[in-house]
This record gives structure tokens, sequence and C-alpha cells, in this order.
């Protein structure tokens, strides 16, 4: 049960960490992290409630899917970065660690968290009563959904029937979202949406622009830099989600190994 005692000081840290709220308007691509970073310091109250064997390690070892920009995503070196690998690294720095990032496909982080290959996940996931059910979550943020197409189609997000969406497979697009909108067309005796499925956010994206999809669902944080990064290649669709995220918003944030009321994770997908 690596992780088992791991959420006070994890809860502890976020709690230091994230006073502030994500703005989810389009994401610059440039990083202010470098002035912030310096400031961050141990903190030793938090950091005594790590369990001894990760604070003897030295280590936090994070799971992570760098694939789904601008909250995490990789560098040209290879070495993951965003705003989300940010925190996690802060919330270590905090608890007197060094994050050690475990680079893996989404689907696999809630499995390695639970069997305790890794202390910690940290790859926007939503934050559910079905993932709840195998890891504890501190929730961190609320992001909206936002759909894009191709800059010249027409597509309404809440009359897709009959289209082809892509989406990241096992995110909450993917398990929830779309599949609801789906179920209406069919109950309204329209066609079915075809839900097209990627490994990562970037392939899904790149389907749109490429004109193998319809249009994309993903967190409207992801969606407003995709449109950005494409230069005019994508679009936005339907409702700007921002204006409801009291209502329509789903809880993001970190999530450590289950075992203790008070879930903890890192989550958004």
């Amino acid at each position: 049960m690596r992780a088992r005692y791991l959420l006070p000081a994890v809860a502890a840290a976020a709690a230091l960490m994230l006073t502030g709220c994500v703005d989810n308007s389009t994401p610059t691509t440039g990083s202010t992290s470098s002035a912030s970073a310096a400031a961050i310091t141990k903190d030793d109250a938090a950091a005594a409630l790590v369990p001894a064997k990760i604070a003897s390690s030295g280590k936090l070892i994070v799971g992570s899917d760098p694939t789904y920009a601008p909250n995490e995503f990789k560098d040209e070196a290879g070495k993951p970065i965003g705003w989300g690998i940010e925190i996690a690294s802060a919330i270590a720095t905090k608890l007197g660690l060094t994050a050690e990032f475990q680079v893996a496909k989404f689907d696999n982080i809630i499995p390695s968290v639970a069997g305790g290959k890794a202390d910690l996940g940290e790859s926007s996931f939503t934050d559910t009563a079905e993932r709840e059910k195998q890891v504890d979550f501190v929730n961190y943020y609320t992001a909206g959904i936002q759909w894009a197409s191709a800059k010249d189609k027409t597509v309404d997000p809440d009359n897709a029937c009959g289209m082809k969406v892509a989406v990241q497979a096992t995110t909450y697009e993917d398990t929830d979202e779309v599949p609801a909108k789906s179920d209406a067309c069919v109950a309204a005796g329209k066609p079915a949406i075809d839900k097209l499925k990627f490994d990562t956010q970037d392939a899904a994206t790149n389907a749109v622009v490429l004109g193998q999809a319809d249009a994309l669902s993903a967190d409207s944080p992801v969606t407003l830099y995709a449109i950005a990064q494409t230069k005019g290649k994508l679009q936005a669709r339907g409702q700007d989600l921002r204006r409801r995220t009291v209502r329509h918003g789903r809880r993001q944030g970190l999530r450590p190994r289950q075992g203790r009321p008070g879930r903890a994770a890192v989550h958004g997908r």
C-alpha cells in the first residue's frame, strides 16, 4: 500500500500550492513558470506527513500521459512539460521530494497508482464515481468541454448525429459525454454518432485536421490550445463551456492510491 498514507501530505501541499484559479481562455505557447518555480520551497509541516518509505527515497513517482497539451505534453527533448507537470513538480518540492515522471498510456495510470507502481497520477483526470472506486482524488480545478471542427465545417455539438467525432480513449468525453449525445440521437430516431477513439489527444486532433473526423471533443483548455496551435485549421464549435463551469464543469485534480476518506488524484480527462 505504497501511497495509502500519502493523501494527507498531498492534500496539505495542494492546499498550499493551488490557491488560484485556472484560466480557460486560449493559452499562450510560452511558459511563465520560471519566476514562480524559484519561490517554491519545502514546507516542513506537509513534509512531515509523507510516509517514511517515500520520504527516504527522496522521490515522488508520478504517472502521466504527456500527450494533452497544454496540461501535459513533451518538449523537443522528450521531457514532460505543461502546467499540470509543473503542479506535480511543485507539490513534490513542497513535500521535500523530487518528482520523477513515469510516462504511461492514459488508461494505464490509474491501475499503476492502485497497484503501487506510482505514488501519484497527474494527467488531467476527471473525478468520477467510477474512478473513485480505485483511487483517491485531490481536486484542483474545474474545466468545461469544448468541441472543435475544421475551419470550413459546420458542426453542432448538440446535434452531431451521424457525424464522426474524435476523442482520446478512456477520457470523460469517450466514456460519458459523446455516448450520452449519441444515445440522444438514437432516441430521437436519428443516426448514432460515430465515435473515433485514439490513444492520444494529438492523434484525435490530427484526425480532424486531416479530414478523418468531423469534430473533436476535449477539455476546454486542451481544445483551445489545439485551435491556437493549428493556426486557422480548427475552430471552436458549440457553446463556450467556460461560462458554464459551475453547472457543467467537471472537477479535475491529483490522485494518490485509495485507502483513506477524502479522495486524492490528479484529474480532468
